[in-house]
């Protein structure tokens, strides 16, 4: 059974690889803004959840033919912080103007996550749910905010921060599952296998080797 990643992060994708599995990476072109756009009101859980299987969704029906027994992973993160839910910031600009913000706050990394059996080439089961771990943010100084700016790495992430990555140096702490902050939460997607009747480790073997 192939495993497939319907997110195109690096950092989601280190994580199944560091947890045994070789997933194949197929991209969503899902239209996220007008997703959301429809969803006026929704918690921050809702909403990337929603994302997660829509994108999980349009991957499947793009590899059902070539990958007729699948397993689709999707994921989506929002940072929830000062009442405010967001994404990844548009500009540097915008980016500067969050970490001022974040800077020495607390804020909920949430990642929305959908998990997709299928059988024959059909959508046969499906599992979703949303994991939510505390951030604590640090206090960097404007030269090194300027610094971290200049890397690009904020504007690629929701929330404009990593915990794996440069944006390590800047957290002081977390409380609950750190790999759902990095973007994709196994514990949770543990419970979302056995929702459509896998275990990881039937995975292990099949796609180290594949």
């Amino acid at each position: 059974m192939r495993v497939i990643l319907a997110s195109a992060s690096p950092a989601r994708l280190a994580v199944l690889r560091a947890a045994g599995l070789a997933p194949l990476v197929v991209r969503s072109n899902v239209d996220e803004d007008a997703l959301l756009a429809a969803m006026p009101g929704a918690s921050a859980g809702e909403l990337v959840t929603m994302l997660a299987g829509a994108k999980a969704t349009t991957v499947a029906r793009q590899i059902a033919g070539d990958h007729p027994e699948a397993l689709v992973i999707g994921c989506d993160s929002m940072l929830h912080i000062d009442g405010a839910i967001v994404g990844k910031p548009a500009d540097a600009a915008e980016a500067r103007q969050r970490w001022k913000a974040m800077a020495g706050e607390t804020g909920e990394l949430v990642t929305g996550h959908a998990v997709l059996r299928l059988a024959a080439g059909e959508i046969d089961r499906v599992a979703e749910g949303h994991a939510t771990t505390a951030v604590r943010f640090g206090e960097p100084t404007e030269a090194e905010l300027e610094a971290y700016l200049a890397t690009g790495e904020p504007l690629a992430v929701a929330g404009a921060f990593t915990l794996d990555g440069l944006g390590g140096w800047f957290v002081e702490g977390i409380h609950g599952d750190p790999s759902n902050v990095i973007g994709i939460s196994l514990p949770l997607v543990r419970r979302l296998l056995a929702g459509v009747g896998v275990s990881p480790v039937q995975l292990w073997s099949h796609d180290r080797t594949g």
